[in-house]
């Protein structure tokens, strides 16, 4: 069977996971960190895709993003994987790939799962026991939204604008959803949708996101449908 294209629709939020082969480390100094926070502020700016938050782990990143034209999103992972991968192999004397494959991703309804996915992805560091606390691992995008420094990277998405009326508001009410945490199902939901490529939300949203796009949004099962009578459905 056919391998699905990425599901990618302009303008909608997207949850996106990069993994380093073999689970291998993708970051193995600060200033390979500090590469790929480069390569991305480059190339995003370029394709025009907007980073609402990020995690940079070990082995592995996360994104969440909203792309404003059709291919900007493959178009900067591809540009960002390339250039990371050529600089990343000189530095540590090392040929091959880098990454698990393809990255994975997903569209998100924005209204149910946007901040909940960016709670997810500030929380990484905390759920790995790297640090106790997100405000105290650096390469995530928690410090912007907290009020602890400023992110070039950071383009902040309208559902954070209404969190409150001042900055002081937003970055309370957001620490605040951030220390609340997100439920197990919200967190499984986000994993499985971003890993199998289907879209998240609910049945209208989807709808609405089909009409956008020729690409299925959700698993179907298994052989040839069948119409009203019980036949299947002539190919």
């Amino acid at each position: 069977m056919a391998r699905l294209p990425r599901l990618t629709v302009p303008g909608y939020p997207h949850h996106v996971i990069l993994r380093g082969n073999n689970r291998q480390d993708i970051f193995k100094a600060t200033a390979d960190d500090q590469r790929m926070l480069d390569l991305l502020f480059e190339h995003s700016r370029v394709q025009k895709v907007d980073i609402h938050a990020y995690v940079l782990m070990s082995n592995h990143l996360h994104l969440l993003v909203t792309p404003q034209q059709d291919q900007a999103l493959p178009k900067m992972m591809q540009a960002v994987g390339r250039s990371y991968v050529q600089v990343f192999n000189k530095v540590h004397g090392r040929t091959g790939t880098l990454w698990e494959g393809r990255y994975r991703c997903t569209v998100i309804q924005p209204e149910r799962y946007l901040l909940a996915c960016m709670a997810y992805i500030d929380l990484n560091p905390v759920r790995a026991h790297l640090v106790a606390q997100p405000q105290d691992y650096v390469w995530s995008s928690y410090r912007h939204y907290s009020g602890q420094r400023s992110d070039r990277l950071v383009t902040p998405h309208a559902l954070y604008w209404a969190l409150g009326n001042t900055p002081f508001a937003r970055e309370a009410a957001y620490a605040e959803l951030v220390q609340d945490g997100i439920s197990a199902d919200q967190q499984g939901a986000l994993t499985h949708a971003t890993l199998s490529g289907w879209a998240l939300g609910d049945d209208a949203f989807k709808d609405s996101l089909q009409a956008q796009t020729e690409r299925r949004l959700s698993k179907t099962k298994a052989g040839r449908p069948f119409a009203s009578g019980g036949k299947p459905v002539p190919n």
